[in-house]
Parts: C-alpha cells; sequence; structure tokens
C-alpha cells in the first residue's frame, strides 16, 4: 500500500546528470557547474563565520543579501524574494500561481524541473514545441491559454538566447503570469535581460541564481525580482527560513566581489569560444550558446545511436556530460564549460571516439 497521492505515484523522478564514482579522476560536464572557485571573499567569509551563531533561526545575513540585491539591480525595498536554490522558487511559482487542476505552458525542450515542480502539485503542463531553428515559440506560447508561463534564457539546453522582444511581448500580451529564468543570463551579452522590463509590466517575475556564475551551487540559494504584490505572495507561501544563514552569508560575499565574477565569465566565455571553434571543425554542429555550455548535434550523419556511443564512451573514460532522449536532442551532446584543462581532457577523449 503506498501512502503517497496517486499524481505524485505516477510522476517520474527528475534526473540530474550522473555523478561520478567516489574516488574517480572524473571531468564532470554534465549540470553546468562553474569550473572554477567561489571568490575568495566566500572563503573569507565561511572562515570567519560565527559557529556559535548558528544556534540562531536565519535573520539579519538574509536581510543583508536581500538589500545586496536590491542595490544590484536598482529596485525598491519588498521585490526580492531569496529562495533556496531558484529551484524552491520553481516550486514555489507552481504551489502559489498554478496549483492544482491549474496548467503552465513552458517551451519544448526546455529545463525538466519545470515539470517535476508542476506535477508534483497536480498541474497540467503544456509543452509547446521549438520552432526548427530551435527558438521559443512566442505565439504558441500566448495561445497557450496557461495561467502562467515560463522560460529561461538562456534556454537550456539550446544556450540560445530569445530573439526579437520576445519577452516584451509575452509580457504585454499574455494574460497571466510570464517568468523569465535568467540562470545564464551573466553569460550572455548586456542589454537581454529582462530587469528592465520589471518596472513597466507587474505580471513578470525575473529569477536568478548563485549556481552558475557565483559558482555556489552547492550552497543552494536563488532570487526573484517582481512586484511586490508576487514577492507578497510568494512570501506567503514559503517554508519559514528558508534560507539559511552561513548560505545568506556566502552569497553576500559572492555578490560583493564584482571583479571576480566578470573575470570568471570571461574565461568561461573565451572557452566557449574556442570549443565552439574546435567542435565545428571536427564535424560537429554547434548551436551558438550565450550560456556556460554547449548544444551540440553530433558528427556521422547526426544520429542518437552515434550521440549514445560518444556519450558512454567518453563516461567510459571519466569525462561526463550530459545525453537527452528528447526527439530534439538524441542526436545531441550537451557539453558544459569547464576549465580548459578540463576541456582538453574531453577533446581527447572525443578524439580518442571519433
Amino acid at each position: 500500500m503506498s501512502f503517497a497521492l496517486p499524481h505524485i505515484r505516477s510522476m517520474p523522478r527528475y534526473q540530474t546528470g550522473i555523478a561520478p564514482r567516489p574516488g574517480e579522476r572524473a571531468v564532470k560536464l554534465n549540470q553546468n557547474e562553474n569550473p572554477y572557485p567561489p571568490s575568495p571573499r566566500v572563503r573569507e567569509a565561511l572562515l570567519s563565520a560565527d559557529a556559535a551563531a548558528l544556534r540562531l533561526y536565519p535573520g539579519e545575513s538574509v536581510e543583508q543579501l536581500r538589500e545586496g540585491l536590491e542595490t544590484l539591480h536598482g529596485t525598491a525595498s519588498g521585490r526580492v524574494f531569496i529562495g533556496n536554490g531558484s529551484s524552491e522558487i520553481i516550486s514555489l511559482i507552481m504551489k502559489v500561481f498554478v496549483g492544482a487542476g491549474g496548467a503552465f505552458a513552458v517551451p519544448d525542450p526546455t529545463f525538466g524541473l519545470y515539470q517535476t515542480a508542476a506535477w508534483s502539485q497536480g498541474a497540467e503542463v503544456i509543452r509547446v514545441p521549438l520552432d526548427s531553428r530551435y527558438q521559443v515559440d512566442v505565439e504558441g506560447l500566448l495561445a497557450s491559454g496557461a495561467k502562467a508561463v515560463i522560460l529561461v534564457n538562456p534556454n537550456a539546453p539550446t544556450g540560445l538566447l530569445l530573439e526579437g522582444g520576445g519577452v516584451e511581448k509575452l509580457a504585454s500580451r499574455f494574460p497571466g503570469l510570464v517568468v523569465v529564468d535568467e540562470a545564464y543570463m551573466d553569460f550572455a551579452p548586456a542589454g537581454f535581460s529582462a530587469m528592465e522590463l520589471l518596472e513597466k509590466h507587474s505580471n513578470l517575475m525575473v529569477l536568478r541564481t548563485f549556481s552558475k556564475s557565483y559558482s555556489l551551487s552547492g550552497a543552494r540559494v536563488g532570487y526573484c525580482v517582481a512586484s511586490r504584490e508576487l514577492i507578497a505572495a510568494l512570501d506567503k507561501g514559503k517554508d519559514i527560513y528558508n534560507v539559511n544563514a552561513l548560505s545568506a552569508r556566502l552569497a553576500l560575499a559572492a555578490l560583493q566581489d564584482r571583479a571576480y565574477l566578470h573575470e570568471t565569465v570571461g574565461k568561461i566565455i573565451r572557452t566557449r569560444q574556442t570549443y565552439t571553434r574546435r567542435l565545428k571543425a571536427a564535424g560537429f554542429a554547434v548551436l551558438p550558446s550565450a550560456a556556460n555550455f554547449l548544444l551540440c548535434r553530433v558528427p556521422e550523419g547526426g544520429n542518437a545511436r552515434e550521440a549514445l556511443r560518444l556519450y558512454e564512451g567518453l563516461a567510459e573514460q571519466g569525462v561526463y556530460v550530459r545525453y537527452f532522449d528528447h526527439p530534439r536532442l538524441c542526436d545531441k551532446l550537451r557539453i558544459s564549460v569547464g576549465t580548459d584543462a578540463e576541456m582538453e581532457r574531453l577533446w581527447e577523449a572525443l578524439m580518442a571516439l571519433l
């Protein structure tokens, strides 16, 4: 006998990238983690933390982080919500704004956690296929009839930016909530963020994370910026003390070191450009990524069998990339951008298989 609700029993579990075996000398390029350590200020904040203060519930450090984010984005008090990773905020969006029996729309393919979060609340998922160029079909999302729309910009797993003012078109014409997940925006050219549209559209919410550009995946800190009304609703639906004091302290230290952020992001972009060229020269078809990963169709006719062979062959050599069995992705590999040394190991392993 199962005590779980029927909709939970029937839903699949979200699948993360394969973890290397304990002690394995692996190159992990399958979860879009930052290959560089966090800012030295994060280490300083960690070592100088008062262990005795951990007996107290979080408070001051979370508020300081909120104020830092308000300053960064030039927004008024009450318009920033901080979560236990942006994944918590995604789940809260489904809980607070969509709910059981509600429907939300996503481009397809996209970040799989959106579906998992919706299904866990008993919500319906409306998938709107990407067009032939792997661009988001804005008109299809507008016609979906959903209560909310969520998309990643740059998109995952394609890495492509939404073209032609698509976010503003959605926010202007969609009657429900429009959520733009900008997890990878720091790796994109300037001028594409939806942050500047928030003053014009009260139905718009923008998500950010400390997991990618700030190298803090393990700390689990994400946030969103939106109208006071939307933020207040999230605040009502969240667990108390949802962000721990130590993670908030580390995130604030990372936030305050803008020079280090720009340095590491710059290195990742340069490596991304180098391996876009190298993979193309080797016969891969590489989408023009604005994120910290590359999606590329494999050579030899670009079929799913060859993609799976390369994926498994790389894993046997201790190099982990991502393979998806989605019909639009099954002939491709998604490769997170690592350090130059990690990417060289990837390259050597690939060349041994081609």
